[in-house]
């Protein structure tokens, strides 16, 4: 089922914010009005409450992505399946065994969420905060050498 959703380039925001990324987030929570909009809303509030920090962005005609120093991870939704798809995934640790969808790639790791799946919450959150921290620890750090200092 594909969802008509406002168009809008990446994480950018309208001038008057009416049309926000997460705004754009509610609105798609709202209209599937059904378990996957449930279960989406669920998911993003685990995602916030594991990073305070992380910035909600709306890309590739109607997908949230959450991010912080760059894409943490994205969450789409299809008939039968709410998809949690972490983009650096292969790199992190996975000792719940949250990982169930995407695992031949060498990249991208996938959490798929079936109607009535129960989700550990405090493991979400942990695979979270792994991958905000393996983003952050993969920003080149640029030392400032003084003026005359050698």
């Amino acid at each position: 089922m594909k969802h008509a959703a406002p168009k809008m380039k990446g994480g950018a925001k309208e001038a008057n914010g009416a049309d926000s990324p997460s705004r754009l987030i509610d609105a798609r929570i709202k209209e599937l009005a059904d378990w996957r909009g449930e279960t989406l809303a669920r998911l993003r509030r685990l995602v916030k409450e594991a990073d305070p920090g992380i910035v909600e962005e709306w890309k590739w005609r109607g997908v949230p992505v959450w991010s912080h120093a760059g894409i943490i991870c994205t969450g789409e939704t299809y008939k039968n399946v709410v998809k949690m798809t972490f983009a650096k995934g292969a790199s992190l640790e996975d000792p719940s065994g949250l990982f169930n969808s995407s695992l031949e790639g060498g990249t991208r790791r996938a959490i798929d969420v079936h109607e009535g799946d129960k989700i550990d919450a405090e493991a979400l959150k942990a695979l979270v905060r792994a991958a905000v921290a393996l983003n952050t620890a993969a920003r080149p750090v640029r030392s400032r050498k003084k003026p005359g200092s050698a």
